[in-house]
């Protein structure tokens, strides 16, 4: 569709604006055809001045007569001109203020934590935060919103929908749906992500598909290819556009996830190679309301969550596609079933504390163990779950409708700081999270066994591979993303650094300790103001009584694994972005065993080449 701009019209007609009032009439109805966005001068809520008169006066910039005695109509219009002309432009706080309400949905800031440390990146963080599909569907939210905010100020601020390349959604209005809704404060919107995966050296299959000398079927291969997608649906209600800005927030979302889980399949990984895998099933993933209170300073949401959406995000680390840079390794490879993170979430509550700017402080309570499995959630319970080894249910319990509370409570609380290195006017801007969790249930003893003998050997008494439980599991981390470098010439090119840590107890727990580090380089290529190019690394320490479990049981002793990612998220069009990728993986696992094997041996390490893709509908 041809689109002219506001500015096309007035230099083309500017000579027969200045002679004949027709012109000008005719000018304004083409426009007014064209649906083209007019603002009249210093008044930011008109788009089209009420008159023509209005309109010839804000065109000539004050050069006009005040009053204009064509008859009593054209000297009161030209007396209501003249008024409007004077009033005071807005300031930059205004224009902050009302930018910012437009933009967020009537709130002074961002609603969610990935667009909220977005915002205050300054453009720096990569366009899609690829931890998990509901963090890029807010990153690309937060990134259209940032848009409204910098053109809110602008003249020509309300750009008519552009070319299917300019457009935020793949659909834009979808026939005007969209806009209909919005009306009742009712947003949808749908993501779809498509990733293909394959390893050219290292790997193995797992248990169940290797050697028939460990007892698998020998149809699985240490090598190969995999696809994965998910698709995401997404319901969101603000009633507050109904009832006011006291009433909250409400969203619902589903998950259609196909293909197969690569790592389970080839890689024998602590973590997964990407942050969209799960088991192939059709499930509700969130289903919350949320409630502000004391304009926006305190806010309480209840209901079906995902704890990785909000808790423990890097937005710099959400670059990466290795799911370790989202809901990391140790809580992934030490919780039930991963905890509630993606694609599985729980029943909960959480409180947020904003009192200003630079303080958020998050507290949940929430569900520990999503599916229910206790005794068969780790390998070292009598070999750990076969039928469903990522624990997220498999058939008809796959629906993410269970809601359980029967098992333990997971309590984690986070406090972020965000400033400015070097001073708020020319520094850099940076922010730090300090967090922990603790979980009341009952986990396994990587020492023990029920009868108190060492846990896997086969000589004990009892069975050896059934161990006894300890109260509680805890963990604490940091975080952070700090800018260090923005070009003086294009403001769009920027370096930013990241760092992730996170500890805990080896007597319970298959990791001990995880760190991921990385540089991104915003915009490395002229005409490519929205691309990032990142490298990363992560290691993942095992803990000292799944080696000691390893020594008694006669298996490999695992140690230390080491993980490069190398990859550049380039957006072709604000609705649909293309990412290659290239992992290297040092000792899978700490070191775990080769299925493919016929002896027992170390899995080689891994070189893996992916390529991602996501569309917002």
């Amino acid at each position: 569709m041809l689109t002219l701009s506001w500015q096309d019209f007035v230099c083309a007609l500017k000579p027969c604006l200045a002679q004949s009032r027709f012109c000008v009439g005719v000018f304004l109805a083409f426009a007014g055809c064209l649906h083209a966005p007019i603002v009249w001068a210093k008044e930011p809520r008109y788009e089209i001045p009420f008159s023509t008169l209005e309109e010839e006066k804000a065109f000539l910039q004050g050069s006009a007569p005040t009053v204009d005695n064509s008859d009593s109509a054209t000297q009161r219009d030209s007396l209501n001109a003249y008024q409007k002309l004077m009033l005071p432009e807005p300031t930059e706080a205004d224009c902050l203020r009302l930018a910012a309400q437009k933009a967020w949905g009537g709130h002074d800031r961002p609603f969610t934590e990935v667009g909220g440390d977005q915002q205050f990146l300054q453009g720096s963080a990569p366009m899609v935060n690829n931890s998990n599909a509901e963090t890029a569907f807010q990153s690309r939210n937060a990134e259209q919103s940032m848009d409204m905010e910098e053109d809110a100020c602008s003249p020509f601020r309300d750009r008519a929908p552009g070319a299917l390349t300019d457009r935020y959604n793949l659909i834009g209005g979808a026939f005007g749906i969209r806009n209909f809704l919005d009306r009742f404060g009712v947003k949808v919107g749908a993501l779809d992500i498509e990733e293909v995966w394959g390893n050219p050296s290292g790997g193995t299959p797992s248990q169940a598909d290797g050697s028939p000398v460990w007892g698998g079927d020998g149809h699985g291969k240490s090598q190969g290819a995999g696809y994965e997608g998910v698709t995401m649906l997404t319901l969101q209600a603000y009633p507050d556009k109904l009832f006011g800005k006291w009433a909250g927030h409400f969203q619902v979302s589903g998950l259609q996830i196909r293909g197969r889980e690569f790592s389970q399949d080839h890689l024998a990984l602590y973590n997964p190679i990407s942050g969209q895998e799960g088991d192939r099933s059709f499930r509700l993933f969130e289903l919350w309301y949320d409630q502000p209170f004391f304009n926006d300073l305190f806010d309480v949401r209840i209901g079906q969550m995902d704890l990785d959406t909000e808790f423990m995000i890097s937005s710099y680390g959400g670059l990466y596609l290795n799911a370790d840079f989202g809901w990391s390794m140790l809580p992934s490879a030490d919780l039930y079933a991963g905890g509630p993170s993606w694609p599985i979430s729980s029943p909960g509550v959480r409180f947020r504390y904003r009192p200003s700017q630079k303080f958020s402080f998050l507290f949940a309570a929430i569900d520990d163990n999503p599916p229910g499995n206790q005794f068969n959630s780790f390998p070292i319970q009598n070999g750990g779950n076969t039928v469903d080894p990522s624990n997220q249910d498999v058939g008809a319990e796959a629906s993410g409708t269970k809601f359980n509370l029967n098992t333990g409570a997971l309590l984690i609380s986070e406090i972020q700081y965000s400033t400015f290195l070097g001073g708020k006017k020319h520094g850099f801007p940076g922010i730090y999270k300090l967090g922990g969790y603790y979980d009341s249930a009952f986990y396994p003893d990587y020492y023990t066994n029920q009868e108190g003998e060492p846990l896997g050997n086969p000589n004990d008494l009892g069975n050896p591979n059934t161990p006894s439980y300890k109260k509680g599991n805890w963990a604490i981390y940091g975080i952070v993303d700090q800018m260090i470098w923005r070009s003086h010439r294009n403001r769009n090119k920027s370096v930013g650094v990241f760092f992730h840590g996170t500890g805990t107890q080896g007597d319970r727990n298959t990791v001990v300790f995880e760190a991921d580090a990385g540089i991104n380089l915003k915009s490395p290529f002229l005409n490519r103001p929205d691309d990032t190019l990142g490298l990363a690394w992560v290691i993942g320490v095992t803990g000292d009584g799944e080696r000691h479990f390893d020594r008694e049981s006669g298996a490999i002793m695992q140690s230390t694994e080491n993980h490069l990612e190398l990859t550049y998220q380039a957006m072709v069009t604000p609705w649909f972005n293309i990412q290659p990728d290239f992992q290297y993986v040092w000792r899978p696992s700490g070191g775990v065993q080769d299925y493919a094997a016929k002896t027992l041996e170390r899995v080689g390490d891994e070189a893996v080449f992916g390529l991602h893709a996501d569309l917002k509908f």
